[in-house]
């Protein structure tokens, strides 16, 4: 049986202002399995050449802070249910971090959609 997920990809957005992005990571939802979970995977080498002085330790601290949020029982999120957090993660932003639209599929396997959805979106060719 397979069911609905959402999903967004997690981008980096060095400077907002030229709008020059990369995939870092995929968040994904997956209510009727209460699964909720964000792997990143930062590819410092591209950051870097879009833009050379990015702070690579405040993109990654605000990286972990999408995984801390799916998987921690503390912080601002901790009272929040797994759908409030998925929304509140994929809230617009205009910061160095953002995430892009959600986007939905169905599922037997949400670890192993993650997964290839990480594949995909976000590693190297």
């Amino acid at each position: 049986m397979r069911d609905i997920y959402e999903y967004a990809v997690i981008r980096v957005v060095p400077r907002v202002e030229r709008g020059e992005l990369i995939n870092a990571g995929v968040v994904l939802y997956c209510q009727p399995r209460g699964y909720l979970c964000a792997r990143v995977e930062l590819d410092e080498a591209r950051l870097r050449a879009l833009d050379p002085h990015a702070d690579l330790d405040g993109v990654r601290h605000a990286l972990g802070a999408y995984q801390r949020s799916c998987t921690t029982d503390a912080g601002p999120l901790a009272e929040e249910p797994l759908g409030g957090r998925f929304r509140w993660l994929t809230a617009p932003r205009s910061t160095i971090v953002q995430t892009g639209p959600v986007h939905a599929g169905l599922t037997a396997d949400p670890e192993a959609e993650l997964e290839r959805l990480v594949t995909c979106l976000v590693r190297s060719l």
